[in-house]
């Protein structure tokens, strides 16, 4: 990505829908890249033209001091904002907020650790987890759609105003959850008041067939696009029907999106510029992706950008 090429701006309804949607994950796979590797992509993603859309650097909570070392020569001044990181927890809940506080006590004005990404498969795991942690760090819970307990974490996350996290592929066919279960969790959040985040897989902007990984022998299945998963959220949110949820998550023709001054469209049917800041608000935060220069060169593909 070159930093100095200078675009049109995007029209509003790409502005609110794509503000900060990208949490970058390049220390995870399949790119799996080194730290400095990583940090130098950060630093570089913020200042381009399509800084606006990056969002949260994704690190386990065992690399912070690794991080750090990394960083310290990009991390801005006191002109600056910090930098905002989104750490995952490690199995020990109560070592991990220990380091998370450690870091903010020394780092917080050059880089800060706002967000806690945490699995949990019971009600006092989330229950536990919010007790534990200081109000200025907001946990994500990522929960899972099988079960009879999938409600009930939902339902409890709605109760005490906490946000959930959804895994939307990986690295094989398998680790791709079906359309029926992505609408599923959309859904249910939605009813519960509950915000979301999205992790893996969402690469490209519109559901395709590709390769899963960037090895040359990689294995090729389908892949959920970003655009889809976005605005069905925002159907979902105004209660559109499930058969039209189910169809805008399979749609893979791109044409048929289309942005406005006043929204975004699919067919016949528009999410204004209002239903678009409440779904970023009220429905999908963000998405966790392993590369930024992949989605952003497709939607530059697309004219989106």
């Amino acid at each position: 990505m070159n930093p100095r090429v200078v675009d049109s701006p995007p029209k509003e309804s790409v502005r609110i829908l794509l503000n900060e949607i990208i949490d970058y994950a390049g220390l995870f796979p399949p790119s799996q890249i080194t730290m400095s590797e990583a940090v130098l992509n950060y630093a570089t993603y913020r200042h381009s033209n399509y800084g606006w859309m990056l969002g949260r650097f994704i690190l386990p909570v065992s690399r912070l001091d690794e991080f750090y070392d990394s960083a310290r020569e990009f991390l801005p001044g006191a002109s600056e904002s910090a930098w905002r990181l989104s750490v995952l927890a490690g199995e020990d809940l109560s070592a991990t907020i220990r380091s998370i506080i450690e870091f903010n006590r020394k780092h917080s004005e050059r880089a800060v650790c706002e967000i806690l990404e945490v699995k949990a498969a019971t009600v006092s795991k989330i229950e536990n987890t919010i007790a534990s942690l200081p109000k200025a760090i907001t946990p994500y819970f990522e929960i899972s759609t099988a079960g009879r307990t999938f409600v009930d974490l939902v339902a409890t996350l709605g109760i005490k105003k906490q946000r959930a996290k959804i895994r939307t592929g990986g690295v094989t066919r398998e680790e791709f959850p079906a359309t029926r279960d992505i609408i599923r969790f959309v859904r249910t959040c939605m009813a519960a008041n509950v915000p979301f985040k999205a992790t893996a897989g969402l690469h490209h902007p519109v559901r395709c067939f590709k390769p899963l990984t960037y090895a040359p022998d990689a294995p090729q299945g389908t892949m959920h696009g970003f655009l889809n998963m976005l605005l069905m959220t925002g159907f979902a949110r105004e209660s559109f029907r499930v058969s039209l949820l189910e169809e805008i998550m399979e749609e893979e023709f791109e044409e048929v999106f289309e942005f406005s001054d006043s929204g975004v469209s699919w067919g016949s049917h528009l999410l204004t510029l209002s239903h678009l800041d409440r779904m970023r608000v009220r429905g999908m935060h963000s998405f966790g992706s392993c590369s930024f220069d992949e989605p952003v060169a497709d939607l530059r593909e697309l004219g989106i950008l």
